[in-house]
């Protein structure tokens, strides 16, 4: 209980700064994971992230925040953008691949103990992009709008796009952990993701349909059209698991199809994710420092190498290449490539495997490389958010 009270009290106080905050190198982030971190040496001791019933209560926060996460970020997409500004078509293609190969296959040549699969699930936890670690940089309108524009949209569709891919690794590694035909894993993970499109689209278009509607006839208030999109949100997520779809692809692909047919989604579920949805992330990192605590003894030179490769090297190289060709320049490339954060989804599709694999040989270095990797990365581009910004603008003067 004691952790809760210290977790709303430190809430209060960052609420109470919030201004002077946004004026500090700190992100709130890593002051909620910084806090967890002292709270659990100071009260916790050892998080196990698999003991029940607390595991439950874990992922499930963890999950809704994550559903809410993919759904408000796709909802936010102007697919107008992305005809126009082609800078993250190619950080979510290139980009997106070349990332992902190259995690997994440095995961694989630094941790001699894990198999391929292990590696893969590794490699494809850590490339999705955390935007709100970033949220200084996207509110500060000096910076190119396109620059800005790329890093919110490859942050939006990134994490929904690694998810299928993490089905699939984790199925082809339980056929191997159980010496199974991969083809029948796999094909049950490529059925989980086909119905959660379908139930994402269905729900998506119908509701968002019936929000049009109500509202043309003055019928819904504002309020409650955030609160309708929230219950869509999570119909999508409940009804994909029901059937059993993946509900984050659900979710993720509901917010896209309620992108494309009504405009006003984003800025509503906007308005939520800014006190609602904040809550909840927070919570999530509080919840990582108290479980990072636990770990601190573990880590190895090994995790600390490829936190450091998987911000740097595995990041920004894939991300270089991908631009190599467009209109911007070195420094550009390198700020974009920088400021590619891990943070919430990471997390979360961590957990998620966890839960979906009871027990395998790599558990322990799957769980201390994300976690430390996302928690060097709250630090790193946390500190480094205002000052590589002032650098990047003297740098370009006005020209991307």
């Amino acid at each position: 209980m004691i952790e809760v009270l210290l977790f709303f009290l430190i809430l209060l106080l960052v609420a109470l700064f919030s201004r002077r905050i946004d004026n500090l190198p700190l992100s709130p982030q890593l002051i909620f994971i910084l806090a967890g971190i002292i709270t659990g040496w100071l009260f916790t001791g050892n998080l196990d992230v698999k003991q029940a019933p607390l595991s439950t209560t874990i992922l499930l926060i963890a999950e809704v925040a994550l559903v809410l996460l993919l759904f408000t970020e796709a909802s936010q997409v102007k697919i107008g953008d992305l005809k126009t500004n082609h800078l993250p078509r190619r950080l979510l293609s290139i980009g997106f691949i070349y990332t992902m190969v190259l995690g997994i296959s440095l995961a694989a040549l630094i941790f001699s103990n894990l198999n391929f699969w292990e590696a893969a699930i590794i490699g494809v936890v850590l490339t999705p992009t955390d935007a709100s670690l970033g949220e200084v940089i996207l509110k500060n309108n000096k910076i190119p709008e396109k620059i800005r524009e790329a890093l919110e949209v490859e942050s939006g569709l990134k994490d929904g796009f690694s998810v299928p891919f993490l089905l699939v690794f984790i199925s082809v590694g339980l056929a191997e952990e159980f010496f199974s035909s991969a083809t029948y894993f796999v094909e049950i993970a490529l059925a989980q993701v086909g119905l959660g499109i379908l139930v994402g689209i269905l729900v998506g278009y119908t509701v968002s349909k019936l929000v049009i509607k109500s509202k043309s006839h003055g019928w819904i208030s504002p309020e409650y059209q955030r609160l309708a999109y929230l219950a869509l949100a999570l119909l999508c997520f409940l009804l994909a698991h029901e059937i059993g779809g993946s509900g984050f692809v659900a979710a993720f692909v509901g917010g896209l199809t309620t992108a494309y047919v009504t405009r006003d989604a984003g800025k509503a579920l906007l308005d939520f994710a800014e006190a609602e949805g904040q809550f909840l992330n927070l919570t999530v990192f509080y919840i990582l420092g108290i479980i990072i605590a636990g770990l601190i003894p573990s880590i190895t030179g090994e995790i600390i190498l490829y936190a450091i490769l998987s911000l740097t090297v595995i990041r920004m190289l894939p991300v270089i290449l991908s631009l190599m060709g467009s209109e911007v320049n070195w420094h550009s490339a390198l700020f974009i490539g920088w400021f590619g954060p891990r943070g919430l989804a990471s997390i979360v599709l961590t957990l998620i495997a966890l839960e979906t694999v009871d027990v395998f040989p790599g558990q322990d270095t799957f769980i201390l490389a994300v976690f430390i990797t996302v928690f060097f990365s709250v630090v790193a581009h946390g500190i480094t958010a205002v000052p590589l910004s002032r650098l990047y603008l003297e740098k370009i003067q006005g020209k991307p």
